[in-house]
């Protein structure tokens, strides 16, 4: 799945950990990631965190997509931050799954996502 997820990969993301149910990405906040108000963008957060539930639910080599993220964001992000995603499963019942996703800069927390999964038809490989 990494080899084809070219947007991930073109935001500079890369890929530390992924078991079962679980993910670990992280991502460099560059100068074009930062929005108007000198601050990181949240949709570029919201972007590393779906990419890091995208690679949890997607653990078992069962195609999975996204049925509905909702994120919170705690804490403003600067340029130079590298932004951690941790994706842990906290349920997967029959096709459908949930998801927490914690996203740090260093120790502290930034943003907390939680996504809904859904399995479709097909494996990854």
């Amino acid at each position: 799945m990494w080899a084809n997820d070219r947007a991930s990969r073109w935001l500079g993301m890369l890929l530390l950990e992924v078991a079962p149910g679980r993910a670990v990405l992280q991502m460099p906040l560059r100068e074009e990631m930062v929005n108007g108000h000198g601050i990181g963008h949240g949709g570029l957060t919201f972007t590393l965190a779906d990419s890091a539930f995208a690679f949890a639910c997607n653990s078992y080599n069962r195609s999975t997509v996204a049925a509905g993220c909702e994120i919170r964001f705690l804490a403003p992000t600067r340029l130079g931050d590298v932004l951690v995603a941790e994706a842990v499963e906290r349920s997967r019942e029959g096709r459908d799954g949930v998801y927490d996703v914690t996203v740090r800069v260093g120790e502290q927390v930034v943003a907390e996502l939680v996504g809904r999964s859904r399995e479709i038809r097909g494996t990854l490989f």
